[in-house]
């Protein structure tokens, strides 16, 4: 009896990231992800390092452990990703500037930027605080700067969009076009931004992630929906690589956090929170995600062996 197998006529665009030999492409599927029995992935998902512009953060241990030597130097943070944990892609987050944190002046934050983009050579992404005026301050000043690195910029929302992606155009970098888990929302931001003249090998779409036991489950339905629209309803609106910031989910989560003394039964926190990551990953990944951005060492270590064998049973 022969395999039922769906017939694809969509296919994801292919988005480029980065320059030189490190540069790094995404997208280009033609069927669900790691379903290479019906069609190709050229591309794998792809694990980025997370990197924070400040060491005012609300971290369980396990994870300040990793980086404790170099928590209060960003740009020696970078090195380490790359260098030492083998990073070919960096998420730089921009917290520092959150109006409800430090509210440090985008001058002053665009320093510590133009420092970890001379000190290494992968693909960069910058990902601001979901505050419309700040991000849209933040993004025009980094695409001025690294112009001519194709590097992506975001989130950009419904609110700040033409601001970001007017960035995006004249400097030709990558936009992250950010909808609240919402299939319907997720095109309309598409449209206006392809509207407002940003090419289509310039968009990620960020679906808006959750992470595992807080919203996973209507994340993937979301995400396997857009993914279903593009590739079996030949919907082009939707047809666009997948970035999840997942890190920022789980490690704010209670059970990533909570110390073992107050809660034995949920064993040691750092394996506890390495395995909430890596799980929640791989559903994104399943779900159709081609960036993922996560913290912990393990966990990505976790996931990057995932990738390769789930790969390799074509």
């Amino acid at each position: 009896m022969e395999d039922l197998k769906l017939r694809y006529t969509g296919k994801i665009r292919e988005v480029a990231l980065g320059t030189g030999p490190k540069a790094l492409t995404v997208g280009g599927e033609t069927c669900l992800n790691f379903h290479e029995f019906e069609g190709s992935t050229p591309h794998k998902p792809v694990v980025s390092f997370q990197v924070y512009d400040t060491d005012k953060l609300d971290w369980p241990d396990a994870c300040k452990k990793p980086y404790e030597d170099v928590l209060s130097d960003p740009v020696a943070w970078a090195k380490k990703c790359v260098e030492e944990y083998g990073a070919k892609i960096l998420t730089i987050q921009l917290q520092s500037i959150d109006p409800n944190g430090e509210n440090r002046p985008v001058d002053q934050a665009i320093r510590i930027v133009e420092k970890i983009v001379n000190a290494v050579d992968v693909p960069l992404i910058f990902w601001g605080v979901d505050d419309t005026k700040k991000d849209a301050e933040m993004m025009k000043l980094i695409a001025e700067l690294c112009a001519g690195k194709n590097v992506a910029i975001g989130p950009a929302t419904d609110k700040n969009y033409k601001q970001i992606g007017a960035a995006a155009i004249t400097y030709k970098h990558i936009i992250i076009a950010s909808s609240p888990i919402d299939v319907n929302l997720a095109k309309q931001l598409n449209i206006l931004l392809l509207e407002l003249g940003v090419q289509e090998n310039q968009i990620l779409m960020d679906p808006t992630t959750g992470a595992l036991g807080y919203g996973v489950e209507y994340t993937y339905s979301v995400m396997e929906r857009d993914r279903i629209a593009a590739l079996l309803q030949q919907d082009d609106k939707l047809g666009f690589p997948m970035i999840c910031n997942l890190a920022n989910e789980v490690w704010k989560t209670k059970e990533s956090k909570i110390p073992e003394a107050e809660f034995p039964l949920m064993g040691k926190e750092k394996e506890r929170g390495v395995c909430l990551e890596a799980i929640t990953a791989i559903l994104l990944a399943l779900a159709g995600a081609d960036i993922l951005v996560m913290r912990h060492p393990d966990s990505r270590k976790l996931m990057n062996e995932m990738i390769q064998e789930l790969g390799e049973n074509k």
